[in-house]
């Protein structure tokens, strides 16, 4: 072993000696009853035709939201399944860009669960409904007020103690609730991006 090597390994041990240990991420420090939870994203899907009946509208759409988020409860369950509820409201702006521009602008409920077992790494499942008005006419649904709901996937990882990006699948129904004909609906595939802020 050459000095040079010597030296070299010598001042990495000396850095890592004096550099300040990395605090533990822990789940239950960010997740305490009470919360909230502020979440910007942005989303983009586009609509599955599987009932195949004709004729196909063929939609792509982007949305963009503000989750305002509250935790109820300190983090329960244990193994997988130990995590945390999120309950909250969000305005949310959908956008029709194929083959026909249109909107969608409601307010909706939404529930998240946030499973804590993987550290900086949280998993999570989500439902969301959605009411509002829009001036989206196609054969599949037609009316000035429709309901938007969806159920999803996805995956946090925190990038600080109190801050997480995200980013996952949602599956999105659009209904008129038969107020209004025709009213198929449209199914969507889509994906969102989004970060969380917690505060206490």
């Amino acid at each position: 072993m050459t000095a040079r090597a010597v030296a070299v390994g010598a001042l990495l041990l000396a850095l890592l000696a004096l550099a300040p240990a990395a605090r533990a991420y822990e789940a239950k420090d960010t997740f305490t009853q009470g919360s909230l939870v502020v979440s910007p994203e942005v989303s983009y899907g586009h609509q599955m035709d599987i009932e195949h009946k004709t004729p196909y509208t063929n939609l792509d759409f982007a949305n963009i939201g503000v989750r305002f988020g509250w935790l109820p409860f300190a983090p329960v369950g244990s193994g997988p399944l130990y995590g945390s509820l999120e309950v909250g409201l969000e305005p949310l702006y959908q956008q029709y860009i194929e083959p026909r521009r249109a909107y969608f602008a409601g307010l909706g409920l939404t529930l998240r669960y946030h499973f804590l077992g993987l550290g900086r790494l949280v998993p999570y499942a989500e439902l969301a409904s959605f009411a509002g008005g829009t001036n989206l006419k196609i054969a599949e649904v037609r009316s000035a007020f429709t309901f938007l709901i969806w159920g999803g996937l996805g995956l946090e990882y925190f990038v600080t103690d109190r801050t997480a990006l995200y980013a996952g699948y949602r599956y999105e129904h659009v209904s008129n609730g038969n107020t209004a004909k025709p009213n198929r609906g449209v199914e969507s595939n889509a994906g969102v991006v989004g970060v969380s802020f917690f505060f206490e």
